[in-house]
């Protein structure tokens, strides 16, 4: 996992990088929200804009990265949209309502987010 250094930098391009390649034709700015608990632990905003620069609220993602116990996980949620479902990303991936945690399908737009997931933990995890 990423050094408090990393997490200021290198990091957020990395995920700006996997989020324009995974939700083409978007592309994305990566921002720090409030301070990484610790270098296993930080929440990422991903800023999503039209392919001509134009800002889509709607397409903007919160982006959380924590450990538990020895396993790198991920949730992805829409920033817009209290109502639709988080993306949870461990060992493998499984789609939450957000309000009760129950599970649920994923939704018609899902894909391109579970490819994201996949792709960032495969980037984050260590090889041994």
């Amino acid at each position: 996992m990423p050094t408090p250094e990393l997490v200021n930098s290198n990091l957020q391009q990395l995920v700006a990088a996997a989020a324009d390649l995974c939700r083409k034709p978007l592309r994305h700015a990566v921002l720090l929200v409030g301070e990484a608990e610790s270098s296993d632990d930080c929440c990422l905003r991903l800023e999503a804009r039209h392919p001509d620069g134009e800002r889509w609220l709607d397409g903007d993602l919160e982006l959380e990265i924590y450990r538990s116990g020895g396993d790198l996980n991920l949730t992805l949620a829409w920033c817009q949209g209290p109502d639709r479902p988080l993306l949870w990303q461990g060992s493998h991936p499984v789609w939450m309502e957000a309000e009760s945690g129950l599970r649920c399908e994923r939704p018609a737009d899902g894909a391109p987010l579970e490819a994201l997931a996949r792709r960032l933990r495969a980037l984050l995890i260590p090889v041994d």
